[in-house]
């Protein structure tokens, strides 16, 4: 098992945090995805792949209605995803994924975040190197050999397919999520969800108690806010 395997053991369910800030990721994904493609998920494959998403996470109906609500409201304002890129103390890299509809508002929050945690926000492209950004896809467990589903995909942009506690995950290169997704329902597998994920292809473990806590301060501090969907980060 690779690199995306690892950082997926390290990192899952930690960087989600309570279930209500799950449903306002997941939300959101539902405005960005209807402004993008329309309310059908039937022709909107982005829309199909946010709604599994949200069933894999046991999202209420009423919270999936009530996005889908607001993404076809004119009056409500568009999404757009910024991206922010920095340094928490003792070296770590970090990038901010945010989706906002006041890009000023989120460029004062993040950067206040690190101001107060010692760290120090950076320029475009300052940490983005130190990640690759893959797309994910979990499908139900079936007898299958994992060896045999990865030579079959590999052609559309497979790298890395391996057993998870409750399902078979996939890994590629984003810009192979389209042509996986497809080659999925024209298996007929089950989806269970998928993304995007930033692994980093560099990393740094903290040996001091201390320091590691003054960087999980910064992280905390990050996924707390409203505007942020993902924080990635360098330590082990």
């Amino acid at each position: 098992m690779g690199r995306a395997f690892e950082f997926r053991k390290e990192r899952k369910m930690k960087r989600w945090g309570k279930m209500s800030k799950i449903f306002s990721r997941l939300g959101k994904d539902i405005v960005v995805a209807i402004k993008e493609g329309g309310s059908d998920p039937e022709t909107n494959s982005k829309l199909r792949a946010v709604m599994q998403n949200c069933k894999a996470a046991n999202m209420p109906k009423d919270n999936v209605e009530r996005a889908i609500k607001k993404a076809t409201d004119k009056d409500t304002s568009d999404y757009k995803e910024v991206i922010f890129e920095g340094y928490a103390p003792h070296g770590i890299a970090i990038m901010v994924e945010t989706l906002t509809d006041n890009n000023n508002r989120s460029v004062a929050n993040v950067r206040s975040y690190f101001n107060k945690c010692n760290g120090s926000m950076g320029t475009s492209g300052s940490v983005a190197f130190m990640f690759d950004r893959n797309c994910h896809f979990k499908i139900a467990k079936e007898e299958i050999d994992i060896e045999e589903l990865e030579l079959e995909l590999i052609d559309f942009g497979a790298e890395e397919v391996f057993e998870d506690e409750d399902g078979i995950m996939i890994y590629g290169a984003f810009e192979s999520y389209g042509k996986l997704q497809s080659a999925l329902e024209e298996q007929n597998k089950e989806i269970i969800s998928s993304g995007f994920e930033r692994i980093p292809n560099a990393t740094k473990k903290l040996e001091d108690p201390e320091q590691i806590a003054e960087v999980e301060k910064l992280l905390e501090k990050l996924e707390e806010d409203d505007d942020v969907q993902n924080v990635y980060h360098t330590m082990i």
